[in-house]
């Protein structure tokens, strides 16, 4: 039986030794309740912050106070040495919300495929090598409209590297130059498959990177393909139950269209903390309990540089800060945003795991998900707007620049 191919070179044992040594070190055996069963073991008390989780809470109060500044609707959850350590939320978030987390989901369909590779690999046995534009893995991209698409790898599509085109007048990225592109059409939800397919490529797949959401969604149809499975129902199945989620949903509905499957790009909608757990397990390296719910192998690769992409520090779905971009956090530190301010993080030197909620009012609407609201807003937030920014007031920052300044923060928090 053939093990399952990672990356084009053979996983080192450097590579993973790096890993290993930093590995949690408290929080190494807790693994959390579902919430429905008492939930994460919380500290409230500054002293006891300071003392079991080795952070200062005063700080990790600034940060839940920047926080605010960057969007309508939001929040904050901290988790070190397996203690939620801050928790807090304003506007329509809630513990008990499901809103759209945009392109946080794509971190979810590359930890889905990379169980799928494990559990499936006499199936797609080139591993993350695999050139998936067939009759076997995507029969419905044929005849292909390009046929430099048959070169493209699944590595490529989770590294954003296929050379397809970046939504939205993304650029390009070439060995860390930037490259204009000009805005194409993303993808058609009226006809979501095909319009990820036929997108087109702005450069050679593996020639240079842009942020392009058809590519995370193509790989999800792969996992389709494979597993026989809807990618929501893998992730129930392989992830949600393991792990003791709340509800939680794809964001499948839009007015009068119901999506039949979900988008591989994005709009997944999970409990806040369920979410951490997402990342708590990832943290360690895959486990939960004692079942490996995920290949640590593959969780190693996602903060780490990819051969799958030169070109930019984006490996696997997750932006990494190996090349130390976020100054002010641990260059093992990695992470996946969203359109509105929606972030996880991991840092795995600090046994740290990070949420940050953010959202307008339209991605908090529950008929997105059909998931009924049980809490009440109190109307708070619905006339916000984020205060400018000038040389002398740091005001409000949203989208990527907020979230790192919150993984700095918080970073900073540590004092132990």
């Amino acid at each position: 039986m053939k093990s399952p191919t990672w990356c084009v070179a053979p996983f080192t044992l450097a590579c993973l030794l790096a890993f290993t040594l930093s590995s949690p070190g408290k929080s190494a055996d807790y693994f959390p309740l579902p919430d429905k069963d008492g939930g994460w073991r919380t500290l409230k008390e500054p002293a006891q912050i300071r003392e079991l989780a080795g952070m200062n809470a005063a700080r990790l109060d600034q940060a839940f106070e920047f926080t605010q500044r960057c969007s309508q609707n939001g929040g904050l959850l901290v988790v070190r040495h397996g203690y939620l350590v801050l928790e807090k939320y304003f506007g329509r978030a809630h513990r008990n919300a499901n809103p759209d987390m945009a392109s946080t989901g794509k971190a979810y369909t590359s930890i889905a495929c990379g169980i799928m590779l494990n559990e499936f690999h006499d199936k797609i046995p080139d591993g993350l090598d695999q050139k998936v534009f067939t009759e076997t893995y995507l029969p419905e991209a044929f005849p292909l409209d390009d046929p430099r698409k048959a070169g493209i790898s699944l590595g490529q599509l989770l590294c954003m590297s296929a050379g397809y085109h970046g939504e939205g007048g993304s650029p390009g990225v070439v060995k860390g130059e930037v490259v204009p592109l000009k805005p194409i059409p993303g993808q058609d939800l009226r006809d979501l498959d095909l319009s990820s397919i036929r997108t087109p490529l702005w450069t050679e797949p593996g020639a240079g990177y842009s942020y392009s959401s058809p590519a995370p969604h193509i790989a999800s149809i792969v996992l389709r393909h494979v597993t026989g499975m809807k990618l929501q129902d893998y992730i129930n199945e392989r992830m949600a139950k393991p792990m003791g989620w709340g509800e939680w949903a794809y964001c499948l509905h839009r007015g009068e269209l119901t999506l039949p499957n979900a988008n591989g790009a994005g709009s997944i909608a999970v409990h806040a903390t369920d979410a951490v757990r997402f990342g708590y397990c990832l943290l360690h390296h895959g486990a939960w309990g004692d079942k490996q719910v995920v290949p640590a192998e593959y969780v190693a690769l996602c903060n780490q540089p990819s051969p799958y992409n030169p070109h930019t520090p984006f490996s696997l779905m997750f932006e990494n800060n190996s090349d130390g971009h976020v100054a002010g956090a641990p260059r093992d530190a990695f992470f996946k945003s969203g359109a509105g301010g929606f972030g996880i993080f991991v840092v795995p030197s600090l046994d740290l795991v990070i949420y940050k909620l953010g959202g307008k009012d339209s991605q908090y609407a529950p008929e997105l998900t059909g998931i009924p609201q049980t809490f009440a807003y109190d109307g708070s937030r619905d006339k916000w707007t984020p205060i400018a920014r000038t040389p002398f007031n740091e005001g409000s920052m949203g989208g990527d620049d907020g979230l790192r300044r919150v993984l700095e923060m918080v970073a900073a928090a540590v004092c132990d």
